[in-house]
């Protein structure tokens, strides 16, 4: 089985005077990604999208920021399978808590046995304390988190808080939410130790979390799960670069229960990072043809894949 993990930045369909389109890679805070010129690199922005996932080539796919079910089947059938990839039968992008409407989704070629969205959990629900501005009521997720079952393997997508425009207030939001995603698979499983599950997703972690707390996500690791990015040479664990600023960072996560761990001793995410712009000069590897300076681009994270052969 392989599986990816790919924040493809805004995804959204939208409709001019009825005819559809997707929204590209971009956030629109920054100017250049607000003019007129940036709306006509859309196209093209997808198209590198789908590249990347054809290329990916997975059994399963864990996407953020996909707007909606209608986005997520519009732009398999008109983008990604017009690519010759592979077409993905089972897709899911159920409503998750983000205001703006960006969600997770999963694509698989293989059967789902099941597919469950914790948008509606709270630390009530969960049995976990609150953090500043959160009730005992008020949702935990951010964004959500799907749990999906494809055989013996149950998968956890996430996408946590970012940590902009305020890293300390939204480190202890990221702590809740790594401590509810740990609760869920302790609530799933009696022995979570002796289980086959992967957290994988966007967990917003910055390129330095902060110096006196630690890393947000701690509760899923530590004696619970092994982060397999570890795996890798420590410079090349990044997946994320802000333009504009030099700086590289690994907030796309695949942590592993330690049995899979065991099991897939060898197991180590592959970074595909052919779509990122050219502003991101530390990959020095090849990239599509239409990838430009700043845009076109895939998105503004790399996409992550591991192969769990015979799972």
């Amino acid at each position: 089985m392989r599986i990816a993990t790919f924040n493809v930045q805004n995804l959204r369909l939208r409709r001019d005077h009825g005819t559809p389109r997707l929204d590209g890679a971009r956030d629109g805070d920054m100017p250049e990604d607000a003019t007129a010129e940036a709306v006509a690199l859309d196209p093209i922005d997808r198209v590198l999208t789908a590249q990347v996932l054809k290329l990916a080539n997975a059994d399963v796919v864990a996407l953020q920021e996909v707007f909606d079910q209608a986005t997520l089947d519009h732009f398999h059938d008109r983008v990604l399978v017009p690519t010759g990839a592979a077409p993905y039968p089972n897709r899911h992008c159920p409503p998750g808590n983000d205001g703006r409407g960006l969600d997770i989704a999963i694509l698989s070629r293989l059967p789902l046995t099941a597919v469950t969205s914790h948008a509606e959990e709270t630390p009530e629900t969960l049995g976990l304390p609150t953090v500043p501005g959160c009730s005992p009521h008020d949702r935990v997720f951010r964004r959500d988190c799907l749990e999906a079952d494809l055989g013996t393997l149950t998968l956890f997508v996430c996408h946590f808080k970012a940590p902009y425009p305020d890293a300390a207030a939204a480190w202890p939001v990221r702590r809740l939410e790594a401590l509810a995603v740990k609760r869920l698979i302790e609530r799933r499983f009696a022995d979570p130790a002796a289980r086959l599950w992967l957290v994988v997703g966007d967990l917003n972690e910055p390129a330095r979390e902060d110096s006196q707390r630690g890393r947000a996500a701690m509760p899923l690791l530590d004696d619970f799960g092994v982060d397999l990015t570890l795996r890798l040479p420590q410079e090349d664990r990044w997946s994320f670069h802000l333009p504009h600023s030099g700086v590289y960072s690994k907030p796309d996560a695949m942590i592993a229960s330690p049995a899979l761990a065991e099991r897939f001793p060898d197991a180590a995410p592959q970074i595909i990072r052919a779509g990122l712009d050219r502003e991101a000069t530390r990959y020095r590897g090849k990239r599509f043809a239409a990838v430009g300076e700043h845009r076109p681009h895939a998105s503004d994270h790399a996409a992550l894949v591991v192969d769990l052969p015979g799972l």
